[in-house]
């Protein structure tokens, strides 16, 4: 394995994709005080970014020949295989000795993959799950969830110190994102369940108001759970964790518990709440499936749709 010097404001830092978490955690390693290149397939979303300082790629391959570090956060698998390996062209087009530290939620096998092809070409790759949602990347309070090889990650500190709270080194190339899959199933199937708890409060006649601000007080509701019921009191579903990407990782968890031949029955029916609830259109938090159960408890239509 090669030997690496620990990432710090003498590397460039290299950022591919800048939409919800991916801008604003550039913009937290940029005011850390990292040089930093930067490149999204929609080029104005570059430009906050180039006002700070960070220089603009044209290719994610013009990007990957610059720098030290390439830190991605894309949309999933497919964005992430043609970024490296196909048309983006950054493994064939970084330096000998690059690191990457790929952010995005995609199957642990994806980003085995990426490792391999990295390894043969003497790029080292870790996969950097990112748990939490875009308050938390604005406040460098994420969490993170790596895979790869322990010494690579003991380097990255000063990185991972400037956007998060805490880091798990979870073990080897995959491990971070299969950790990521459980908690986000975790996380979803406990939106699903606050959403049903109040759908039933509704029909037992509960007061609204009094329903959303007692059960935010209570031990079986966590602070993320009573953050998200003050916002839905309030009818406010603005994509801090979009609906879309639960929808994605849930599909990513029960592939995987399809191939173990593992049943997640919980995990099924949440992820069906979600699919209606993402066909319904919008960019919409995905706690919005606490207005949907909503409806659900006094209009049959809405409920039907479910099946």
């Amino acid at each position: 394995m090669l030997q690496f010097e620990r990432i710090s404001e003498r590397h460039r830092l290299g950022f591919i994709g800048l939409g919800h978490l991916g801008s604003r955690i550039a913009r937290r390693l940029l005011a850390a005080g990292f040089p930093m290149t930067v490149y999204n397939r929609e080029s104005d979303k570059t430009k906050e970014l180039a006002a700070l300082g960070a220089e603009v790629a044209l290719t994610p391959a013009t990007l990957a020949g610059k720098v030290d570090v390439v830190l991605s956060c894309l949309a999933d698998g497919v964005a992430v295989k043609d970024v490296y390996l196909g048309t983006g062209g950054v493994l064939r087009n970084a330096r000998p000795g690059t690191r990457i530290v790929e952010l995005s939620t995609v199957a642990p096998e994806t980003s085995r993959s990426l490792y391999q092809e990295g390894r043969q070409l003497g790029i080292s790759v870790l996969d950097v799950a990112v748990s939490g949602s875009t308050p938390a990347a604005e406040a460098g309070t994420l969490t993170l969830l790596a895979g790869g090889e322990r010494p690579v990650f003991d380097t990255a500190v000063e990185v991972f110190g400037a956007i998060a709270k805490q880091w798990f080194y979870m073990g080897p190339s995959g491990s971070g994102v299969a950790m990521k899959l459980v908690v986000n199933t975790l996380l979803g199937l406990s939106m699903q369940s606050v959403a049903e708890a109040v759908a039933l409060g509704s029909t037992l006649g509960l007061r609204r108001d009094l329903l959303f601000d007692v059960l935010a007080k209570t031990a079986v509701v966590s602070p993320v759970q009573a953050a998200k019921l003050a916002s839905a009191k309030a009818y406010e579903y603005a994509p801090q964790f979009p609906i879309r990407l639960m929808l994605k990782d849930f599909g990513l968890a029960l592939s995987a518990a399809a191939r173990a031949d593992l049943a997640l029955p919980a995990t099924q029916a949440a992820a069906l709440v979600n699919a209606a609830e993402f066909r319904s259109g919008g960019e919409e938090d995905f706690s919005a499936v606490i207005r949907r159960m909503e409806q659900a408890a006094g209009m049959e239509p809405a409920f039907s749709q479910l099946s």
